[in-house]
């Protein structure tokens, strides 16, 4: 049986841990609030260019002059996954549930022929991935010294990515990442982002042309060529705010659970320092009684 003392650290210890679990928790809930404003705000932008590409890749897609990174190279031999996590854990199953859904896709895909690359987002998706699939992965991106997520981010992912479809590295690029539910629930999703008429969300309506020929000044292929790497950015910058949310997400409800853990092991020590105390004054009591009377 551990003595008091001992009995005395270990709730100064837990109570300790009790006070930054609280703290993770309210910083989480600050940080999580704004991390949902910042992917609201990129939401209403992000539909309209989704309009916008509906739109084009109408007029173009069929044409021989539309641009590999909208159609695609034909074929369809190496896939790129680019695997968002978070940097940091403390978060409960948030980044555990991503690295599941890109070891189902990798596997996936492997079964079925292709070849896998990966590019990791995040350092925690890459140390849980790096075990079994250091092979495929290409590159590791970290976010740790970026205060917020902006559309430089966004931008540096993707010029990234184009670099690789530019030179003929990859055929078809999917994104890995948390889809925001509620703050109690994200789900894990893959999302095709190159070629990007793939991209399209299914929600964005394609407009019917009926035969109708539109001019439009400078020409679509230059307005495409312009727009389609700003629309990979903007997918990947969705992406990105959307991850973050849920990441804060996770870790305030991860740090709600620790904290009421806590709690309820120091009522338990508590309990059983209380009893080991009083047994310990009974059989103090006892032996002196004894002594006494032995005299």
């Amino acid at each position: 049986m551990a003595s008091l003392k001992d009995l005395k650290n270990r709730i100064d210890s837990v109570k300790s841990t009790k006070k930054i679990t609280k703290a993770m928790q309210m910083v989480a809930a600050a940080k999580l609030r704004r991390a949902q404003d910042a992917a609201e705000a990129a939401s209403p932008y992000a539909e309209r260019m989704s309009a916008v590409m509906a739109n084009l890749s109408s007029a173009m897609s069929n044409t021989p002059n539309a641009s590999p990174l909208l159609v695609g190279t034909g074929k369809d031999d190496v896939r790129l996954l680019v695997v968002i996590s978070a940097d940091r854990g403390l978060c409960g199953g948030f980044n555990t549930n991503i690295v599941k859904k890109a070891r189902e896709r990798v596997n996936a895909l492997l079964a079925d022929g292709k070849t896998v690359k990966i590019i990791c987002v995040g350092k925690k998706g890459f140390d849980q991935l790096k075990g079994r699939y250091s092979h495929l992965i290409e590159d590791l991106i970290e976010l740790k010294g970026e205060k917020t997520i902006t559309g430089a981010t966004a931008t540096m992912i993707g010029d990234r990515i184009r670099r690789m479809f530019e030179q003929d590295e990859f055929d078809v690029c999917e994104l890995i990442s948390s889809e925001f539910v509620s703050v109690i629930s994200q789900k894990p999703r893959a999302k095709t982002l190159i070629p990007a008429v793939d991209a399209i969300d299914e929600g964005v309506e394609r407009p019917d042309l009926g035969g109708a020929v539109y001019s439009a000044e400078p020409d679509e292929e230059t307005i495409l060529n312009v727009l389609l790497p700003r629309y990979v950015d903007t997918v990947i910058l969705a992406n990105l705010l959307e991850n973050a949310a849920g990441e804060m997400g996770a870790r305030m409800a991860a740090m709600d659970n620790a904290t009421r853990n806590a709690g309820d092991l120091i009522d338990k020590l508590n309990l059983i320092y209380n009893r080991t105390r009083q047994a310990q004054i009974t059989t103090e009591l006892t032996e002196i009684i004894s002594g006494a009377e032995a005299l």
